[in-house]
């Protein structure tokens, strides 16, 4: 039989309070040292949430540094060519609120960042955020609301950055598993010719 949880004063009994340090770590305002992991990062994920609840998770990645600071409590992303289904940028329009966490690789530890975000067709800071003669058509403008670094334990239970760990081959390739969920129509050759070199290549058109 399965026990729900369904009070946070079940949870609290269950897990316990958070230390004073974990609550008090919140800030809303960049320090240098945000704004170097900024710099130094590649990927992020963003979460977002629809008026009805449904939920989106995104990530977006580019060069080290292709998150924007606008000011001490503002920061931008650009938008970058995809699958143009545009699940989060939807759930912004009725729902504003986000939360991004951003990873350098090898390190452990995470940036979180909380706030309201809107999304932006133009702007002159557009121009510092071109990768390859490519200028963003829209970016993501976030307004900080909270701001924290999360510890390490989840990368290091996972064994996330451990080479000896990693198994690609575990799950088929990406053009088999197109073809088996997404596309039975095509040849299995035609979707390896499209996941092959030129991909990558083309990743700015």
């Amino acid at each position: 039989m399965t026990t729900e949880i369904t009070s946070e004063a079940e949870l609290r009994e269950l897990l316990g309070d958070p230390t004073r340090r974990a609550v008090d770590k919140e800030r809303t305002v960049l320090h240098a040292r945000d704004r170097e992991w900024l710099a130094a990062s590649p990927f992020c994920l963003i979460a977002t949430a629809g008026a009805d609840g449904s939920c989106d998770v995104s990530p977006k990645g580019d060069p080290p540094g292709f998150t924007l600071v606008l000011d001490e409590t503002t920061i931008a992303i650009p938008e970058r060519p995809g699958n143009r289904r545009a699940d989060g940028y939807r759930n912004i329009l009725a729902n504003p609120h986000v939360g991004l966490i951003y990873l350098i690789p090898g390190r452990t530890d995470t940036l979180r960042i909380n706030g309201r975000a809107r999304l932006i067709r133009d702007a002159p800071w557009f121009d510092d955020m071109t990768v390859k003669g490519h200028r963003p058509v829209l970016a993501v403008e976030v307004a900080i609301e909270q701001i924290f670094y999360h510890c390490a334990k989840a990368f290091l239970r996972s064994r996330l950055w451990q080479p000896e760990t990693w198994r690609p081959e575990a799950l088929p390739s990406r053009p088999r598993l197109v073809k088996e969920l997404e596309a039975p129509e095509e040849s299995l050759a035609a979707l390896e010719r499209h996941y092959g070199p030129d991909y990558a290549r083309n990743l700015y058109v």
